[in-house]
């Protein structure tokens, strides 16, 4: 049945600002770019190391979201790196804003936020890629 998470759809308010955050700050790799005339719209596949995807729309008159306080629906967006502190102080040293690690009381594995330029909420999760995925 399922298999996995093949993409997570962002919808951005400032198409270049968000192309550079993206590709430039989290380093994502270009499968695609697309203008779609007919909707005044761009579409920007993003590639992650382990295969899963990004799609990044513009759309002209879109409605806010609301994030805080948290509203209904998907609450964020989580990355697993291997190292948190070297992520969170290379976010940091781009200018990124991130809160300070946590430990997970559940899984015990290391995790922050930060956001992305409309300031969709972003986590950092410390899953080293050797370690089995099965169980966390």
């Amino acid at each position: 049945m399922l298999k996995g998470i093949h993409h997570a759809a962002i919808i951005c308010s400032d198409y270049e600002k968000s192309k550079y955050f993206y590709t430039d700050i989290l380093g994502l790799e270009v499968v695609a770019e697309n203008y779609r005339a007919d909707r005044n719209s761009f579409k920007l596949d993003l590639k992650l190391p382990d295969g899963g995807q990004i799609e990044l729309f513009s759309f002209e008159n879109r409605p806010q979201r609301p994030s805080y306080p948290e509203a209904l629906g998907l609450r964020h967006l989580a990355f697993r790196v291997d190292c948190i502190n070297e992520v969170s102080e290379y976010l940091q040293q781009a200018g990124i804003e991130v809160e300070p690690i946590r430990v997970d009381e559940y899984t015990s594995r290391k995790y922050t936020f930060f956001s992305d330029p409309d300031g969709l909420p972003l986590e950092l999760y410390e899953m080293p890629l050797n370690e089995k995925k099965n169980g966390s």
